[in-house]
């Protein structure tokens, strides 16, 4: 029961994977957006929770810590996709079992075993090898750093869940708390887009006014001031977000239709990790990442090269060894 709990949180996060790589290329507010997904979940939580009338013991309150852990990964992950190549980022969110069958060693002493490590070593050289792909530049470099992010940050968000099954948390409120601790993140984050969008609008402003004083004061009292200034009268004042693309209303909107798939997925996500192992469970879980690619190929008709194909098929394998090895 386990798995299918797991492979239906995989093509609920496939989607939304798809759904972000769709939306980075629109011209919207990324934290506004995100604050719609992690309010949609809030409020799903919420009314499931009070539907089932699951506890909200002390337990649950390692779901702001997850919260905390998915804001960085969701934040990574999206900035990705707005940066980088899809297939690159979306390799990368496949990979949090690494960080996942690493870290479960340490802390609850799943050993890795011979099959294990053999998986490792051959994803580390699928992304040696798309790393090194005659196709890199800067941007490529750039998705390759945020994904690296969001694959410690989902490895440490399946960790938490798993631990938040071990003491006994119940999956709705915890959840709960995760969307409504990353919503405030999110909400912080974008108050902090409006204000520095306002300071530079203020800043612009007051240039043109030394502009207008400047030219008034005339050369001979001010000199060389004028040119100067008319300089600064000439740049043009940044829009608003809502000028320049999807209003707030629409992208907030947008943001809790994605939230959707984000938190249908992580309620699938918390049984699975309740009954399986969590190296395995993780990686059915990852296995997300064959929607993204197929919608990269297909979708978005990306091009690979030889050696990047070939590490992504290598990472494939890899992954696929160790759900089978877990």
């Amino acid at each position: 029961m386990w798995f299918l709990f797991a492979a239906a949180s995989a093509i609920c996060f496939g989607l939304r994977g798809i759904l972000y790589q769709w939306t980075s290329q629109r011209p919207i507010n990324r934290n506004l957006l995100l604050l719609g997904v992690y309010a949609s979940g809030t409020l799903i939580a919420l009314a499931a929770a009070a539907v089932t009338g699951q506890a909200w013991t002390k337990s649950v309150w390692i779901g702001t810590l997850l919260g905390l852990f998915s804001f960085i990964s969701n934040a990574a992950m999206y900035k990705g996709y707005s940066v980088g190549k899809a297939s690159l980022v979306a390799m990368f969110t496949g990979l949090p079992p690494v960080v996942v069958v690493l870290f479960a060693y340490v802390l609850w002493g799943e050993k890795l075993n011979t099959a294990q490590l053999a998986a490792f070593i051959v994803i580390v050289a699928g992304i040696l090898m798309i790393r090194y792909s005659n196709d890199i530049s800067l941007n490529h470099l750039q998705g390759m750093h945020w994904g690296a992010i969001t694959m410690l940050f989902f490895g440490l968000t399946d960790l938490l869940s798993k631990q938040a099954t071990l003491i006994g948390a119940a999956t709705l409120p915890t959840l709960a708390l995760m969307y409504g601790t990353g919503s405030l993140l999110f909400a912080a984050a974008w108050l902090l887009d409006r204000r520095q969008e306002a300071i530079a609008r203020a800043a612009i402003r007051s240039g043109r006014e030394e502009a207008a004083a400047g030219m008034a004061a005339g050369p001979e009292k001010t000199p060389g001031r004028p040119v100067q200034a008319a300089a600064s009268a000439n740049a043009a004042e940044p829009a608003p977000a809502e000028a320049r693309g999807w209003s707030s209303g629409r992208t907030l909107g947008w943001g809790m239709f994605v939230g959707i798939t984000n938190v249908c997925g992580m309620i699938l996500a918390m049984p699975a990790f309740a009954a399986g192992v969590t190296g395995l469970v993780s990686v059915v879980i990852a296995m997300n990442v064959v929607l993204v690619l197929f919608y990269a190929r297909f979708g978005l008709k990306e091009k690979f090269s030889r050696l990047e194909s070939g590490g992504l098929l290598l990472a494939l394998i890899g992954i696929i060894v160790l759900r089978l090895a877990a």
